[in-house]
Protein backbone atom coordinates (compact mmCIF):
# COMPACT_ATOMS: atom_id res chain seq x y z
CA UNK A 1 0.00 0.00 0.00
CA UNK A 2 1.56 3.25 -0.94
CA UNK A 3 0.55 6.38 1.24
CA UNK A 4 0.54 9.08 -0.52
CA UNK A 5 -1.15 11.81 2.06
CA UNK A 6 -2.29 11.07 5.94
CA UNK A 7 -5.32 13.57 7.56
CA UNK A 8 -6.44 13.06 11.12
CA UNK A 9 -9.04 10.32 9.33
CA UNK A 10 -7.74 9.06 6.56
CA UNK A 11 -4.41 7.77 4.44
CA UNK A 12 -5.10 8.83 0.77
CA UNK A 13 -3.23 5.90 -1.38
CA UNK A 14 -2.60 4.77 -4.69
CA UNK A 15 -5.21 2.60 -6.24
CA UNK A 16 -3.99 -0.82 -7.26
CA UNK A 17 -6.00 -3.77 -9.49
CA UNK A 18 -7.96 -4.65 -6.69
CA UNK A 19 -9.57 -1.97 -5.76
CA UNK A 20 -11.66 -2.53 -9.05
CA UNK A 21 -15.10 -3.64 -6.98
CA UNK A 22 -14.76 -1.06 -4.93
CA UNK A 23 -14.30 1.56 -7.67
CA UNK A 24 -16.89 0.35 -9.61
CA UNK A 25 -19.22 0.55 -6.16
CA UNK A 26 -18.53 4.38 -5.86
CA UNK A 27 -19.07 5.44 -9.10
CA UNK A 28 -21.94 2.96 -9.78
CA UNK A 29 -23.69 4.80 -6.77
CA UNK A 30 -26.41 7.10 -8.62
CA UNK A 31 -26.53 9.16 -5.11
CA UNK A 32 -22.63 9.65 -5.82
CA UNK A 33 -23.17 10.34 -9.63
CA UNK A 34 -26.14 12.73 -9.42
CA UNK A 35 -24.16 16.02 -10.16
CA UNK A 36 -21.81 14.39 -12.53
CA UNK A 37 -23.58 12.13 -15.10
CA UNK A 38 -26.46 10.40 -16.66
CA UNK A 39 -24.82 7.37 -17.39
CA UNK A 40 -22.50 5.95 -14.46
CA UNK A 41 -19.66 3.56 -15.88
CA UNK A 42 -20.23 0.19 -15.85
CA UNK A 43 -18.54 -2.38 -13.43
CA UNK A 44 -16.64 -3.75 -16.54
CA UNK A 45 -15.73 0.02 -17.95
CA UNK A 46 -14.31 0.83 -14.74
CA UNK A 47 -12.49 -1.72 -14.67
CA UNK A 48 -11.44 -2.39 -18.04
CA UNK A 49 -10.66 1.72 -18.66
CA UNK A 50 -10.90 4.14 -15.29
CA UNK A 51 -9.04 1.98 -13.34
CA UNK A 52 -6.44 1.19 -15.84
CA UNK A 53 -6.15 5.43 -16.54
CA UNK A 54 -5.71 5.94 -12.97
CA UNK A 55 -2.53 3.47 -12.88
CA UNK A 56 -0.82 5.14 -15.99
CA UNK A 57 -1.38 8.15 -14.32
CA UNK A 58 0.97 7.11 -12.13
CA UNK A 59 3.96 6.59 -14.47
CA UNK A 60 2.93 9.50 -15.86
CA UNK A 61 2.66 12.52 -13.30
CA UNK A 62 4.98 13.68 -10.75
CA UNK A 63 4.75 12.37 -7.39
CA UNK A 64 1.90 13.50 -5.60
CA UNK A 65 -0.59 13.64 -8.50
CA UNK A 66 -3.01 11.62 -9.55
CA UNK A 67 -6.16 9.71 -8.37
CA UNK A 68 -5.95 8.28 -4.98
CA UNK A 69 -8.29 5.77 -2.90
CA UNK A 70 -9.29 7.66 0.78
CA UNK A 71 -8.94 5.11 3.20
CA UNK A 72 -10.63 5.73 6.90
CA UNK A 73 -8.26 4.97 9.67
CA UNK A 74 -10.84 3.81 11.95
CA UNK A 75 -12.36 1.17 10.09
CA UNK A 76 -10.35 0.43 7.13
CA UNK A 77 -12.24 0.80 4.66
CA UNK A 78 -12.48 2.73 1.25
CA UNK A 79 -14.16 6.04 1.54
CA UNK A 80 -13.75 7.62 -1.63
CA UNK A 81 -12.16 8.98 -4.23
CA UNK A 82 -9.56 12.10 -4.15
CA UNK A 83 -8.03 13.86 -6.93
CA UNK A 84 -4.93 16.35 -7.70
CA UNK A 85 -3.92 16.31 -11.52
CA UNK A 86 -3.47 18.62 -15.17
CA UNK A 87 -6.68 20.22 -15.12
CA UNK A 88 -8.82 18.70 -18.19
CA UNK A 89 -12.25 19.22 -17.12
CA UNK A 90 -14.80 21.56 -19.65
CA UNK A 91 -14.94 24.86 -18.15
CA UNK A 92 -11.17 24.92 -17.13
CA UNK A 93 -8.06 26.63 -18.29
CA UNK A 94 -4.82 25.41 -16.45
CA UNK A 95 -4.11 25.10 -13.47
CA UNK A 96 -4.34 21.86 -11.25
CA UNK A 97 -7.67 20.46 -10.79
CA UNK A 98 -8.78 18.68 -7.70
CA UNK A 99 -11.54 16.13 -7.45
CA UNK A 100 -13.25 13.97 -4.72
CA UNK A 101 -15.68 11.84 -4.30
CA UNK A 102 -17.26 10.08 -1.42
CA UNK A 103 -19.51 6.73 -0.61
CA UNK A 104 -22.68 7.83 0.72
CA UNK A 105 -22.42 6.06 4.01
CA UNK A 106 -19.32 8.72 4.37
CA UNK A 107 -21.35 12.04 3.11
CA UNK A 108 -21.90 14.70 6.39
CA UNK A 109 -18.73 13.92 8.37
CA UNK A 110 -16.30 16.34 6.90
CA UNK A 111 -13.83 14.12 5.24
CA UNK A 112 -14.44 15.79 1.83
CA UNK A 113 -13.29 19.03 3.21
CA UNK A 114 -10.05 17.26 5.26
CA UNK A 115 -8.83 15.65 2.19
CA UNK A 116 -9.72 18.37 -0.30
CA UNK A 117 -7.47 20.24 2.31
CA UNK A 118 -4.28 18.00 2.25
CA UNK A 119 -4.19 17.69 -1.22
CA UNK A 120 -4.22 21.62 -1.52
CA UNK A 121 -1.57 22.09 1.04
CA UNK A 122 0.71 19.01 -0.74
CA UNK A 123 -0.09 21.21 -4.35
CA UNK A 124 1.50 24.24 -2.84
CA UNK A 125 3.72 23.16 0.26
CA UNK A 126 5.21 19.99 -1.00
CA UNK A 127 4.51 20.38 -4.94
CA UNK A 128 5.33 24.17 -5.70
CA UNK A 129 2.32 24.13 -7.77
CA UNK A 130 0.88 27.80 -8.76
CA UNK A 131 -2.99 27.47 -8.80
CA UNK A 132 -5.72 25.00 -7.90
CA UNK A 133 -8.81 24.94 -9.65
CA UNK A 134 -11.87 23.30 -9.63
CA UNK A 135 -15.06 22.52 -11.14
CA UNK A 136 -18.82 21.41 -10.02
CA UNK A 137 -22.56 22.33 -10.51
CA UNK A 138 -24.38 24.85 -8.77
CA UNK A 139 -26.97 23.10 -7.85
CA UNK A 140 -24.45 20.67 -6.10
CA UNK A 141 -23.96 23.16 -2.88
CA UNK A 142 -22.79 20.74 -0.78
CA UNK A 143 -19.33 20.53 -3.36
CA UNK A 144 -19.23 24.12 -3.15
CA UNK A 145 -19.31 24.69 0.26
CA UNK A 146 -16.51 22.03 0.81
CA UNK A 147 -13.92 24.27 -2.01
CA UNK A 148 -15.52 27.48 -0.31
CA UNK A 149 -14.44 25.72 3.16
CA UNK A 150 -11.02 25.09 1.77
CA UNK A 151 -10.58 28.51 1.22
CA UNK A 152 -11.26 28.65 -2.61
CA UNK A 153 -12.58 31.17 -4.34
CA UNK A 154 -15.24 31.29 -7.22
CA UNK A 155 -14.10 32.87 -10.04
CA UNK A 156 -17.13 32.56 -12.47
CA UNK A 157 -20.27 30.65 -14.20
CA UNK A 158 -20.09 28.42 -16.99
CA UNK A 159 -22.62 26.79 -19.03
CA UNK A 160 -22.72 23.41 -20.94
CA UNK A 161 -23.77 23.38 -24.58
CA UNK A 162 -26.23 20.32 -23.82
CA UNK A 163 -27.13 21.72 -20.17
CA UNK A 164 -30.73 20.88 -20.99
CA UNK A 165 -29.77 16.81 -20.85
CA UNK A 166 -28.86 17.32 -17.50
CA UNK A 167 -30.83 18.06 -14.07
CA UNK A 168 -30.07 20.90 -12.80
CA UNK A 169 -27.49 21.97 -15.11
CA UNK A 170 -29.51 24.76 -16.75
CA UNK A 171 -28.00 26.95 -13.46
CA UNK A 172 -24.61 26.09 -14.98
CA UNK A 173 -21.20 25.01 -13.52
CA UNK A 174 -19.06 27.05 -10.75
CA UNK A 175 -15.50 27.14 -11.68
CA UNK A 176 -13.19 27.91 -8.34
CA UNK A 177 -9.37 29.06 -8.03
CA UNK A 178 -7.01 29.29 -5.45
CA UNK A 179 -3.30 30.46 -6.21
CA UNK A 180 -0.60 29.70 -4.05
CA UNK A 181 -0.13 33.45 -2.95
CA UNK A 182 -3.42 33.64 -1.52
CA UNK A 183 -3.04 29.66 0.50
CA UNK A 184 0.01 31.19 1.84
CA UNK A 185 -2.10 34.53 3.14
CA UNK A 186 -4.87 32.38 4.89
CA UNK A 187 -1.81 30.17 6.95
CA UNK A 188 -3.46 26.97 5.46
CA UNK A 189 -0.25 25.45 6.19
CA UNK A 190 -1.68 22.92 8.51
CA UNK A 191 -4.58 21.01 6.77
CA UNK A 192 -7.24 20.01 9.57
CA UNK A 193 -10.15 18.37 9.01
CA UNK A 194 -19.97 15.34 1.15
CA UNK A 195 -19.40 16.24 -1.85
CA UNK A 196 -17.94 15.88 -5.50
CA UNK A 197 -15.93 18.68 -7.60
CA UNK A 198 -16.64 17.97 -11.10
CA UNK A 199 -13.05 17.71 -11.94
CA UNK A 200 -12.15 13.75 -12.75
Amino acid sequence: MQIVLETERMLLRRFTEADAGLLAALYGDLRVMRFITLQPPSPAEVESRILPAYLREYRELADGLGSFAAIEKATGQMAGRFSLKPANSYGLAGGTELGYRLYPAFWGRGLATEGARSLIASAFGRLHLDRVVATTMAANAGSWRVLENCGMRRVRTFYYPDADLMPGAGHGDFVYELTRCDWSRQGKHNPSGHGESRAD
